[in-house]
């Protein structure tokens, strides 16, 4: 049986190039006190033995530990995983995070916390301390929690704010919320209808209010009332059904329904169903996310697509320039949605 090749490690570079472990993980680093002829003569070495660095090799520095984290809502990505179903949000993340992050010479990890838990201080002041991460990413709800924020401030650690408009401290990058919103609902306006009713998110992620600001200012825009065409929702698909069942049981239906998520949209096709109601004869609808499995509901339905890859690699992109000494864009950056055109839009019926 072969023997397996030992790896090279940075001991191997220092000693071919005949320096210390330091200089080798300045070089690599690109740190700024190395002589040009010196960085030449290592990254001779790590080419002719064809090292490739490790995430230990670059943290032997001192300065950095080539590491983010990104902090994730733990009782909504626990309870997606436990059914079974994914979490293409999470999923999305990742990879725009990770990949990124790799590009830079970077490792991304993610935390699942709860925002509204009473050691949640205590809970991150420890992952801090173990991991030591050189930026986090904050995604909704965390991206607007005073507590983690004013944490993160104390403790003079860089960090991104996913889903803000950029009020307060931090980097601040989110979708065009209001602009999607305002491009779902004029895409129905065109269709044909006047009755469109609008399922909010939960209160405490701000991008619901964007999202109800931009059909109501849709909505202003074309000179149709948005009188009664509202219900309160959670996300969740038992929010979205309940919601839907009162707002097709008023005296004034809707035509078409915008829904703030996917899954509070597939509980709305649930109802119209059970109601007798066809998509999309008789009701249309719209949800926001673009996860998978709406390509796969009957009908497909249309959606609003999260560039949320995009988005995170965004953040990541620009904590390492922070990192780096780089200034970043202190106004907000905002990445625009698109609209994904499926079976579940068509005219109202006559």
């Amino acid at each position: 049986m072969a023997r397996r090749k030992q790896a090279v490690t940075i001991k191997h570079v220092a000693a071919d190039a005949g320096v210390s472990l330091q200089t080798v993980s300045r070089v690599i680093n690109k740190e700024p006190n190395v002589r040009p002829k010196m960085k030449e003569k290592v990254q001779a070495s790590i080419d002719k033995l064809g090292y490739v660095p490790s995430i230990a090799a670059q943290r032997m520095s001192g300065s950095r530990s080539y590491l983010l984290l990104a902090l994730n809502d733990r009782e909504r990505t626990v309870e997606a995983w436990q059914a079974r179903e994914g979490n293409d949000w999470v999923d999305q993340m990742l990879y725009g995070g990770m990949l990124k992050s790799a590009e830079l010479g970077y490792r991304m990890m993610i935390e699942l916390v709860d925002t509204h838990s009473d050691h949640i201080e205590r809970e991150l002041k420890s992952t801090f301390a173990s991991l030591q991460p050189d930026g986090v990413i904050l995604t909704p709800p965390h991206s607007d929690s005073p507590q983690i924020i004013g944490l993160l401030e104390e403790s003079n650690i860089p960090f991104a704010r996913l889903g803000t408009l950029g009020d307060g401290s931090g980097i601040a990058i989110s979708m065009d919320e209001e602009g999607a919103a305002i491009l779902a609902t004029e895409y129905l306006i065109k269709q044909g209808h006047e009755k469109i009713a609008f399922i909010l998110g939960p209160s405490d992620y701000r991008l619901s209010a964007r999202r109800f600001v931009g059909w109501q200012d849709a909505m202003a825009k074309a000179g149709l009332s948005a009188d009664g065409l509202t219900a309160d929702g959670d996300f969740s698909r038992e929010s979205g059904e309940q919601a839907a069942r009162e707002l097709l049981t008023r005296a004034v239906r809707p035509t078409a329904i915008l829904c703030s998520n996917d899954q509070m949209t597939l509980g709305a096709l649930n109802v119209a169903k059970a109601m007798g109601l066809r998509v999309p004869e008789d009701l249309s609808l719209i949800s926001f996310d673009n996860s998978p499995i709406v390509r796969f509901s009957q009908p497909p339905l249309t959606a609003i697509d999260q560039p949320i890859a995009q988005i995170t690699a965004l953040a990541v992109d620009q904590i390492i320039a922070t990192q780096r000494g780089q200034a970043h864009n202190s106004a907000a950056s905002i990445v625009e949605a698109g609209l994904v055109v499926r079976g579940s839009v068509a005219p109202p019926a006559q």
